[in-house]
Parts: structure tokens; sequence; C-alpha cells
């Protein structure tokens, strides 16, 4: 047997395709076995069916990563304590309690507000002359603020809103005083709710009562801080990278500048298109029996690491999958994940990328990068940073 493969993977050469290595693997070695750098030994999936097997069936166990030999957590005791870390039945409970607070309603509800907020960073974005910092103006501030509206977190003070995901997105272990400050901060959001409801997330999780059973405490605190993780800092890169992606497709996007009901599909495509992260590969999944994906037997108790990003440009399962396509007439891709663990602010996802992909094909018509895209620095393949790496003319 050949030598494992060591874990992670090079990056990318570019943020617009996956890894050529991997994309062989899919290929020729569908699974294939790696060592990941604290000596665990797992099985790199890349194919779509394979990925979405492991996404939907329920001997593949979160829950079994925080045991003994696991692979190390890659989000702290977030991952650990919350949804993302949890198998049925107790992920069934939390989430049944959750999904009652945080409907499709409520997030459609949003969509309003989510547009008037788009509305009014452009407004502040084009009152003066060019270029613009799209991630400091725009993608960064947007999810911002709609999780702040989400959880009642007045304007003021949305720069802790932020301090306090970045925190938590951080290394627990390293920063301690840190996240214990951020956990605080909010835990006193919490209480402030508890005594002074109002029409937020956090309130309506406080009421949820489903057959006399109840969030903890420590539940409504860790599901609180999971939305505010996943419900900005992903989507805040979400948008700079379809951004990029649309000025290399000067075509397409002039075809979804002149027709703006296409949005909502070229948000789908987008969504399959772009690499997040340096290899697409996140949140390990334990085998709890031996199961066979495409001829390999992966034993019971093996880590397997299902490549999200890859399996989305595989061609048994997307005609050209390397292009971008913005009128791909069926799109089941896996951004969102899938099954139980599927994404639970997806919606809000979705909603929050349609009105900020219309706001800016409306009011930049121009839209342009003001450097050449060389010059752009990325961060870990995730988000474009800071002012001299992003502008852009409209």
């Amino acid at each position: 047997m050949s030598q494992p493969i060591s874990y992670p993977l090079p990056p990318p050469p570019s943020i617009y395709e996956p890894l050529p290595q991997l994309v062989e693997y899919q290929r020729e070695q569908p699974v294939v076995q790696v060592v990941m750098a604290d000596g665990t030994e797992a099985y790199l999936v890349s194919r779509y069916a394979d990925v979405r097997q492991i996404l939907v069936d329920r001997r593949f166990s979160r829950e079994a990563v925080k045991g003994p030999g696991g692979p190390a957590k890659e989000l702290g005791e977030l991952e650990t304590e919350s949804l993302i870390g949890m198998d049925p039945p107790h992920h069934t409970r939390l989430r049944k309690l959750v999904s009652h607070a945080f409907t499709p309603r409520r997030v459609e509800g949003l969509r309003p507000r989510i547009a008037e907020l788009v509305n009014e960073l452009l407004d502040k974005m084009l009152v003066g002359p060019g270029p613009v910092d799209l991630v400091e103006g725009f993608s960064t501030p947007l999810p911002v603020a709609v999780i702040s509206e989400l959880f009642g977190i007045p304007e003021s003070e949305r720069n802790k809103c932020k301090e306090w995901s970045d925190t938590m997105m951080g290394d627990w272990q390293l920063d301690p005083e840190g996240t214990a400050a951020a956990v605080q901060g909010f835990s006193e959001l919490i209480d402030r709710r508890r005594a002074h409801p109002g029409e937020d997330l956090i309130t309506a999780l406080l009421k949820v009562n489903v057959d006399q059973d109840r969030l903890s405490d420590q539940e409504l605190l860790m599901v609180s801080i999971g939305v505010l993780i996943g419900g900005h800092e992903t989507t805040t890169t979400q948008i700079n990278l379809f951004v990029l992606t649309l000025l290399r497709f000067p075509e397409q996007l002039a075809a979804l500048r002149a027709d703006p009901s296409k949005v909502p599909d070229a948000v789908e495509e987008l969504s399959r298109f772009i690499q997040l992260g340096e290899t697409g590969v996140m949140l390990p999944r334990i085998a709890t029996e031996p199961i066979e994906l495409s001829g390999t037997l992966i034993p019971a108790g093996a880590t397997v690491l299902p490549a999200f990003m890859v399996a989305n440009r595989d061609p048994a399962m997307f005609s050209e999958p390397n292009g971008l396509d913005l009128n791909r007439p069926s799109n089941p891709h896996l951004a969102f994940g899938a099954g139980v663990h599927h994404c639970l602010g997806a919606q809000l996802a979705r909603v929050e990328l349609q009105e900020a992909l219309a706001g800016l094909l409306r009011r930049m018509p121009n839209l342009r990068l003001a450097v050449p895209e060389s010059e752009l620095r990325y961060t870990q393949g995730l988000v474009v940073r800071r002012l001299e790496e992003l502008p852009l003319w409209w």
C-alpha cells in the first residue's frame, strides 16, 4: 500500500479553480488516504456522490470527532458544543427547537430591511470619488449589520458583534481570556433579552417551548454564538468572491445586469463555483462502521474528509463543471451542506447574497477593479482584505 499523502494539501493556483491534485484524485483515486498535521490518518473524499453520502448518511458521525484519537477541532469548543458537533438524537432535538424560532418566514421578513442596509452602505460608498474598498465599505459591514439586527444589537454596539465573532473564530486555547470575554459579552446580551424581550431572534429562542422542552442556558448561548459566526464570516467572503468571479466573466455579468430576475439563480451558481478555503475541505466525520465509497472500504473509526468544493465541480453531476453558467437549469450544489447538518442559516445567506448582488449591479453599473488582480492579497484563501487590496471603480 502506498504511503498516506500529507494533508493539508497545498493551496490551489487561483481562487477560481480547485487544486489540480484534487481534480486528479477525483478522476483517478476518489478516496485517498492522507495523514493530517496532528498525525491523524484520514480518507480524503472528492466525488460528489460520495461527499453527499458522507453528509446524509448517519453512519458518518460528527459527534464522534470529539472522541479520543479524533482529528484536531477546527472551531474549538464551538465545534464540540454546538449543532455542528452533534449527531441525532441530540442534534434532532436542538435543531427542532431552534427551527421554531429561526423560521424561513422570519428570514424572508428581513429582506426589505436587508435591501435598505445594502442601499445605505452603497450610498456611503458612492458619495465621494473612487476608488472605494468593497471589503471595508460593503462586504464586511453588511453581514455584521444584518446579524446584529437579527439579534437586536444596536448600531452603536455592532463593533462588539464583529469583535466577538473574530475572537471566537480564533484559537480558543491561545486566547482564553479573549474567548471568555466574548462569551461573557454574549451571555450578558442574552440576559438583557431575558429581562427586556424584543422582536429579535434571541427573544424568540428564549420563548421556544415544544412539548414542554426548552433550550437550556448553555444551549441557547452556543446556538446564538453559532448563528453569529455563521451569519457573517462566510457571507463576507462569498460577496467578495462573487464580485471577483463576475468581473472575470464580463459577458455573464452584462447578461445578469440586463436581467436582474436571474440573481437568485446566479447566487446558486456562484455558490457552486467559488472556492472557499484553501482546499474546500471542512469539518471531518468519523465512520461508525465499515462503509464502502467508490470501491474503497472505509474502516470503522476512520476519519473522513469531504472535499465540498471539488465535489461541486464533479463532471458526473454538473455539465461543464469548470465553467460559470448563471442559467444552469439544475444546481444541487453542496455549498450549504446537506442532510441534518444542512446550514441552518442558508436561507439568510441566500437573501443577503441576493440583495447584495442586486444592489451592486443596480447601483454600480461600471463596477471594475481599480488595480490588477495580481495585486490583491488573500487570507487563507477566504477573505479579501483591507483598503489597498480590493479597491473598485464604478
